[in-house]
């Protein structure tokens, strides 16, 4: 009887344990972290989100989110509510790449947080970053259906990364149902700084509201990468085409607000590297704002300009649909030009004429020429080019120089003679210039066909990527200013460095410039005619002064260039230019009748009924 009752008391004992165990396990579960696993360890990816992990699967395994959670949400999102409770809400950061370009895009407004140029370092050794630690934002705007006014920048995207050939697609939707979305798509190709991104929706129709469009707001910090800050500045600005083919841009100053039409592209060019956003069937329009951030080259050091575009975005149907490409890469012409996209004008060549002549002279000689040789030697070699072609021209303006030399005893003669009759000397001075078979007008003429291409030049040097990190004789970089002595204060407008280039560039302007103007500052100064002596020392002090922050390959360029004319010049002067031969010819010329043009006899006619009417005035 004992033994039986020993049985059922054990029985009891046993039961009200189990109970107890069990109640403990039902209880602890509450408390500890809930963990879904959907789909196949292959497809599953594990994220992390304050003290809950998740296993996000393939998007036909998902679960529905909790509802709860849900409904809390839509108080202050609305439809898009479903987002916030996605295991992809968090900042989590998607990561593609290719061999130039490595892009991360965050999870919190599907935006690109991240962009890495592979190949391309600062000036400092630095890896070249045109976004980074928030730098850079990218957001729509838009109204909802509900009476809600929503950032895109605030709000959770779900990643999925797919392969298309060779070419790395991320798709990033903003979802309000497991169907129903907004996505961007970005679409990376082997080798390319350009990517394809498009914004479309699915389902959307009933839930934005399409009276209000859409509004991209897209703004970029530019990173300082060049070892001037001041000199990167001035070539860092905002350029856009409209309408076709038509070209604008912000500037070096604070500009508050510009706007255009029918927008193709937009660039946010920081000297030699560009974040460009384009539009495959043209933006309605665009409004553009720049910022300089520069406004002490000793305290602003981190960023140059700020830009701000605000694009308006129609939809179609209820639903957006943009096809775009964005560009993330070096102001290189030759990579921007294969795009035949017409963003080469985002390089400043120069327009007109200037324009030309680099892209299609300057430009294809230069790329030859270094192909095969240093970029010191290159630019010395294409300074040489020049000059030997351009030297017809100056041969010609040395010519009339030396005539008017020969000239000059006559026509200081002839301002004596009729220094109280301004309008006789004019006459009589023309007499002889028309005798001789010389005019002043024939030096000028020579100098101003050669503009075209020295001005030309002037705009190449600064813009070429290819003297950048580029080292010739003691400059470190061609692409920057050389130093061979640094200074413990800083001296406005020349900064805290000593150049020797632009130092040995206005010796040698200086130099060119007594030998064409010493002489003619022996004269009296004319009235109304301007200080030759002034000139011929402000221009090597220009030089001198503002090119101490610029380019050393640009002064390389000034230097050889005038090295050269001052050699072609005495060349000339000593072995080709005889002045008895040239005052014989003179001489020759004035024994010559000389048959007038209809256009010189008027002026003569003009000249003399002038100087009659002022004798007539006097008496």
């Amino acid at each position: 009887m004992e033994n039986k009752k020993f049985d059922i008391n054990s029985i009891i004992g046993f039961v009200l344990i189990g109970a107890i165990l069990v109640w403990m396990l039902y209880t602890n579960q509450e408390n500890e972290t809930q963990t879904t696993e959907v789909g196949t360890p292959e497809n599953q990816e594990v994220v992390t989100t304050e003290n809950k992990t998740i296993s996000t699967a393939a998007e036909n395994n998902f679960q529905e989110p909790d509802s709860l959670a849900l409904e809390k949400a839509k108080s202050s999102l609305g439809a898009f509510a479903y987002s916030t409770t996605l295991p992809s809400a968090s900042n989590k950061l998607t990561t593609i790449e290719n061999e130039v370009l490595q892009v991360k895009v965050s999870n919190k407004g599907g935006q690109i947080i991240e962009a890495k140029l592979k190949n391309e370092t600062k000036y400092n050794g630095e890896p070249v970053y045109i976004v980074k630690d928030n730098n850079a934002s990218f957001n729509l705007q838009f109204a909802t259906a509900d009476n809600r006014t929503l950032n895109t920048k605030d709000l959770f995207f779900e990643p999925q990364i797919s392969k298309s050939g060779e070419n790395t697609i991320l798709s990033m939707k903003l979802k309000v149902s497991s169907n129903e979305y907004l996505e961007y798509v970005y679409t990376l190709k082997p080798n390319e700084h350009m990517m394809d991104f498009s914004i479309k929706s699915q389902g959307l129709k009933d839930v934005i509201d399409g009276n209000n469009g859409i509004l991209l707001d897209w703004q970029l910090k530019a990173f300082r990468n060049s070892k001037s800050i001041s000199y990167e500045n001035k070539y860092t600005e905002i350029l856009w085409e409209y309408e076709g083919d038509s070209d604008d841009y912000t500037g070096q100053g604070d500009l508050d607000e510009d706007e255009d039409e029918d927008v193709s592209y937009i660039a946010f060019r920081q000297h030699f590297f560009s974040s460009i956003l384009l539009s495959n069937s043209s933006f309605e329009s665009a409004k553009f704002v720049s910022k300089n951030l520069v406004k002490d080259d000793e305290v602003d050091t981190l960023y140059t300009k700020s830009f701000a575009a605000t694009i308006p975005l129609k939809l179609n149907g209820g639903e957006l649909n943009e096809s775009m490409n964005w560009y993330y890469g070096p102001t290189d012409y030759q990579i921007l030009n294969d795009y035949d996209r017409n963003l080469d004008e985002v390089v400043p060549l120069g327009w007109g004429i200037f324009g030309f002549i680099n892209k299609y002279l300057v430009i294809p000689f230069f790329n030859f020429l270094s192909g095969f040789l240093p970029a010191g030697i290159a630019i010395i070699f294409l300074t040489i080019s020049v000059k030997l072609l351009l030297s017809p021209v100056q041969y010609k303006q040395y010519v009339s120089q030396a005539k008017m030399k020969v000239l000059r005893p006559e026509i200081n003669e002839i301002n004596e003679k009729y220094k109280d009759n301004a309008m006789k000397k004019q006459q009589e001075t023309m007499k002889l210039y028309s005798k001789a078979g010389a005019s002043p007008m024939s030096g000028c003429l020579p100098a101003l066909m050669q503009i075209p291409v020295f001005y030309a030049l002037f705009n190449f040097f600064p813009s070429a990527i290819e003297l950048r990190q580029k080292s010739f004789l003691w400059a470190e970089d061609l692409s920057s200013y050389d130093v061979i002595a640094e200074l413990p204060f800083r001296i406005p407008l020349y900064g805290d460095h000593i150049s020797l280039f632009p130092i040995l560039a206005s010796i040698a302007i200086f130099i060119y410039m007594t030998m064409t103007t010493g002489q003619s500052m022996q004269q009296a100064q004319q009235p109304g005619m301007p200080n030759m002596k002034f000139i011929m020392y402000l221009s090597p002090l220009f030089m001198l002064i503002f090119f101490n922050n610029y380019a050393s390959g640009l002064s390389l360029y000034y230097f050889t260039s005038n090295l050269i004319t001052i050699g072609i010049m005495l060349v000339i002067k000593n072995f080709i230019i005889d002045d008895e031969k040239i005052h014989a010819k003179i001489q020759e010329n004035k024994r010559k009748p000389k048959k007038k043009g209809k256009f010189a006899k008027k002026f003569q006619d003009i000249m003399e009924q002038a100087e009659q009417q002022q004798r007539n005035n006097k008496k």
